[in-house]
Parts: structure tokens; sequence; C-alpha cells
């Protein structure tokens, strides 16, 4: 097993690291978690940190999960954490300062941009792009060669915090393969964008979007189909 590790890092019980795994300064690196061959680790990076509850959070208390599973060829940015019970492909990129939570899954070759947070109990695809400051809330689901420009907001909460008729409601959002989202736009809860439908930017979605449509505005409707050779069957 061939690992450089940097200063100050901290390395729990039955961890399993692969070859040519690089481990930077002040990486922090949780009881169980595996980490497969020719992997990176940037500095202050925090891996398999079990999650915290509020006081008040409507969220079930869990004692303890799983360890994180990370593949070959991973690179984890400077300061990224990636929670217990994640599962992160082969050749799957996370940027500087991105957070994967708990029960999460990304697929092969996806992109977590600087600044992402996927937040609890979501699947992301192979080969999806997540871009800056992205925000991917809990309880979604992104098929493959899902694109979500920098700063789309997704929600799940149709009450926003108020009566306790929202408990059992909460739904994420789901972008089929090859859905694309637009910069600064803002998805509602339990929406759906179907396979290539495409969002424009500074859209506010409140209705599914049908296959192979482009929406626009606030709230978004339809502008016409998405040009063939934008397609992701037309695509290289």
């Amino acid at each position: 097993m061939t690992v450089q590790r940097g200063q100050n890092v901290v390395i729990g019980n039955d961890v399993k690291l692969g070859e040519n795994v690089t481990i930077g300064h002040n990486v922090v690196i949780y009881d169980g978690v595996t980490i497969g061959d020719n992997c990176m680790i940037q500095d202050n990076a925090v891996i398999g940190k079990q999650p915290t509850r509020a006081k008040n959070s409507i969220l079930p208390e869990v004692k303890q999960l799983p360890p994180t599973f990370i593949g070959s060829g991973v690179t984890i940015g400077t300061s990224a954490i990636i929670y217990a019970n994640a599962e992160l492909a082969d050749d799957v990129f996370v940027a500087d300062l991105a957070t994967v939570r708990e029960r999460v899954t990304i697929g092969e070759k996806t992109i977590v941009g600087r600044g992402v947070s996927v937040e609890n109990d979501c699947k992301v695809g192979v080969k999806c792009k997540l871009e800056t400051n992205c925000y991917i809330t809990a309880y979604s689901e992104l098929g493959d060669y899902v694109f979500i420009a920098p700063y789309v907001v997704t929600t799940n909460d149709n009450y926003m915090a108020r009566s306790k008729e929202r408990y059992d409601k909460f739904k994420g959002v789901t972008i089929k393969n090859g859905g694309r989202v637009g910069a600064n736009s803002t998805i509602l809860p339990g929406k759906v964008i179907e396979e290539d439908g495409t969002v424009a930017a500074a859209s506010v979605v409140t209705k599914d979007v049908q296959k192979e449509e482009l929406v626009v505005g606030s709230p978004a409707r339809v502008l016409r189909k998405v040009p063939e050779n934008q397609l992701l069957r037309n695509q290289e």
C-alpha cells in the first residue's frame, strides 16, 4: 500500500486505503471508511463524518450510520466534507468546500463543484456536472448526464417549515437523464424535469418540465423544443 500523507492527519480505526492514495494536511478520516486506488484527498477534508442532529430537527435521530465508501480515482477537494453512509463511485471529482451528506450516492465521473451542497438521501447519476454553489435538496434524484448550473436552488418543503402536515410530504426534485438547469434557477418541491428537459437561467419551475422542452421565466413556461443538436442522444 502506497500512501502519502501530510501533517496532522487523523485516520480512524479499520480504515481501508487503496494503492497510490495521497492525503493532504489536516485531513480527518473516520472509522471504517474505504478509499480506493489512485485517490487524492486534499487539505482539511473530512471523510466519514457522522451527522449531528439539531435539537429541534424533525428528522429521526440515527445513532450510528455505516461508513463512507469512496471508489478509485476520486479527488476530494480542500475543506470538502463527505458524511457517513455516502458512496462515491470511481473518478468522481468533489471540489473545494463542497458537502456530500449522508445516504447520498454519486455515480462515476460526476463533478461536484466548488461549494456545492448535496443534501441527505439524494441519488446522483453518472457524468453529471453540479456547478459552483448549486444546492441539491434532500430526497432528490438526478439521472445521468444531468447539468446543474451555478447557484441553482432546489427545494423540498411546500409548507416552508409551517404546520405538522408537512412532515410526511417532503419531496425533492427529480431530474432525468440529460436534464439541464440554467444559472440562478429555482425548482419547487416535487417537480420533475423529464429527459433532456431544459430550464433557462433565472427561471422558477412550478410545474413539471416535459421531455425535450425548453422552459423559461417566472413561473417557467414552454418556449420551444430543445434543438436536435442539443439532445443527449446526438452528443458524441
